[in-house]
């Protein structure tokens, strides 16, 4: 059988192009994503299975979950790539939508990761989390938005430091500004925004470019993969010069973004 891959959002256009790249390679690709047409659209796709799901239920996801388990001869990679954003100043925020923001990106992929954490150890298969320049480095009006990707990598980054005695991998992946979503920010709906429809984004990459870039950092064994020109600057300039790097992010994204 097989190698499976797991990619939640995988009805997503990051997660779309990370299942083609993958099945080109030989995977089969297990999608979990909200119900809904674009999902249905990717069922009768070779070598794909679709779970409708929302991640926020903690019954559905365990659900979902272990009938992936059931269903594969093994779980070798599970990508945590669900998530939203939000675009606001935080005195225009509420910490409703700061809370449900953390649902999603936060602890949908904790959660995911304790159900298919056996599985992985069983296959001795990687854990990819899916991050964000705005997890390692500030990002103006999207104070809930990094607050969550900090977490996740602060997360995903002490999950790899436990799960290296089982011969697990834990890899963590952080794009700029990916146009998957482009004039669709309402998609998401409460209040937040489907990643890749911001206006304010800088050096937009296609969907099928981050997935190339991801899935050879993983290939080349990196723990850590910058995604795209502007990630990879980001990631050199927060650590040796923050103040430049603070800087030169209110010039850029905070001039275009109107909160």
């Amino acid at each position: 059988m097989k190698p499976t891959a797991v990619i939640t959002g995988g009805a997503g256009g990051l997660g779309r192009a990370l299942s083609t790249a993958l099945r080109e390679d030989g995977w089969h690709t297990a999608l979990i994503d909200l119900p809904g047409p674009e999902l249905d659209a990717l069922a009768s796709l070779d070598d794909v299975s679709t779970y409708a799901c929302d991640l926020t239920d903690a019954n559905q996801c365990k659900d979902i979950c272990s009938r992936i388990i059931a269903a594969r001869e093994s779980v070798d990679l599970v990508i945590y790539n669900a998530g939203v954003s939000q675009i606001s100043a935080f005195s225009d925020s509420d910490m409703g939508s700061h809370r449900n923001l953390f649902e999603i990106n936060y602890f949908a992929a904790v959660r995911c990761a304790q159900h298919f954490l056996d599985a992985i150890r069983t296959a001795k298969g990687t854990h990819l989390a899916i991050s964000s320049v705005a997890g390692f480095a500030p990002l103006i009006h999207r104070t809930a938005y990094a607050a969550s990707k900090h977490a996740m990598e602060g997360f995903f980054k002490s999950l790899r430091a436990e799960e290296a005695a089982h011969e697990v991998r834990v890899a963590i992946a952080a794009p700029s500004f990916v146009a998957t979503n482009i004039g669709r920010p309402e998609a998401a709906g409460a209040g937040f925004v489907r990643p890749g429809s911001a206006s304010d984004g800088i050096d937009y990459m296609e969907p099928d470019a981050a997935a190339r870039v991801i899935l050879n950092g993983l290939k080349r064994n990196k723990d850590y993969i910058p995604v795209g020109r502007i990630a990879r600057i980001a990631n050199l300039l927060n650590r040796v010069a923050p103040r430049f790097y603070f800087r030169q992010m209110i010039r850029t994204v905070g001039k275009q973004t109107t909160p």
